[in-house]
């Protein structure tokens, strides 16, 4: 389909298939790597290319339906879920081969109804307290699973809550952990997969790989924490762009957009950006967010709108209609520097990138 919206998101999979690499030389050759590539890959859209997440023998989703999407894509490989599903979801999971994580004794018992085989990763609680087995109830959950003989178990995992800032907790959650793994595979043969590391596990941890890792926004060159890039060179794939489609001149005391919040000080040339918070653009932008034009930074004036912004473009000399305007370029914005400014994580701003913002991959 041609692209005609002047907004659209760039996505770079070269620089995609770079951190990919970096990421493959950190953990080790024999360490397979699990791509996170839910609510559409951060909202990447990578997703839906099978050319490229063909390069991972598995790769993991949070939702049922994320799952599907992607088998009807053609990805013919492993399909994981990391979140215990719902029990009205069961038929779509033996339908599209889909492997799942459980947890809980209900759900168990409802997949072990059936005569199709399905395929599991046990779920243990090590101190993120969201979801997953008690280390104390082990041997009896999985005696309970091997109860079924429709029920193969292929793997162990957790999620680690603090890898990025609290050692100590960390340090506790993967002794309990590891523990807990000795403890089946003293009662299940050939567990194919062990995983607890996502994006910082994987950095602060070269211990806790087992076999298999799960980046997530690391995958994508963004920040997972603050000191990231001391430990490893990523490209940040993605661009946020839109371009002026509107410009006049205002006199001063003239006001701006809804609300009447920002007035001119002074005779002013405004651009209109066709982008706003139904894009994903956050409307705790307005009056304090900036944009990059020709390279260089103006300030959005007045509230961010369902469908644009306005920008004070006043210093900007030879300004027209159908110049590029960069909400995040990478180098002047960067995804983290608009996350500072709404008070949330990049994880956030981008996976917030709405359906209407076309995606082009280069």
């Amino acid at each position: 389909m041609q692209i005609t919206r002047p907004t659209v998101m760039e996505v770079d999979l070269d620089a995609f298939k770079h951190n990919v690499n970096q990421i493959q030389n950190y953990v080790g050759k024999n360490v397979k790597i699990m791509p996170v590539i839910k609510a559409n890959a951060y909202g990447t859209w990578i997703n839906k290319l099978n050319n490229i997440i063909d390069m991972f023998d598995i790769v993991a989703v949070a939702t049922v339906d994320e799952a599907v999407e992607i088998r009807n894509n053609g990805y013919s490989k492993e399909i994981f879920i990391l979140n215990q599903p719902y029990k009205d979801e069961i038929q779509k999971i033996v339908n599209y081969n889909i492997t799942i994580g459980i947890s809980s004794d209900s759900f168990l018992e409802e997949i072990g109804k059936l005569q199709d085989k399905i395929k599991v990763h046990i779920e243990i609680e090590t101190g993120m307290e969201r979801t997953g087995i008690n280390p104390d109830r082990i041997i009896e959950f999985i005696k309970k699973v091997k109860n079924y003989n429709n029920i193969e178990i292929e793997g162990i995992y957790t999620h680690l809550s603090s890898a990025d800032f609290d050692d100590e907790y960390t340090k506790k959650q993967l002794k309990i952990f590891d523990d807990s793994v000795k403890i089946i595979k003293e009662m299940v043969e050939n567990i194919k997969y062990i995983h607890c590391s996502a994006s910082n596990g994987i950095l602060n941890y070269p211990n806790s790989y087992y076999n298999l890792v799960r980046p997530g926004i690391i995958l994508y060159g963004y920040k997972s924490y603050d000191k990231m890039l001391e430990k490893i060179i990523l490209k940040p794939i993605c661009k946020l762009k839109s371009k002026i489609t509107f410009l006049k001149e205002v006199p001063a005391n003239t006001s701006i957009g809804y609300g009447r919040s920002f007035i001119t000080t002074r005779k002013t040339k405004v651009a209109t950006v066709p982008i706003g918070y139904a894009d994903g653009l956050s409307r705790t932008l307005s009056n304090k967010g900036q944009v990059v034009i020709n390279n260089k930074k103006f300030p959005i004036i007045g509230k961010v709108c369902m469908d644009s912004f306005m920008v004070d473009v006043t210093e900007l000399e030879d300004v027209s209609v159908g110049e590029d305007v960069y909400i995040w370029d990478n180098e002047n914005i960067t995804l983290e520097d608009i996350a500072d400014l709404c008070n949330t994580i990049n994880y956030e701003i981008i996976s917030t990138i709405s359906y209407r913002v076309p995606r082009v991959f280069k």
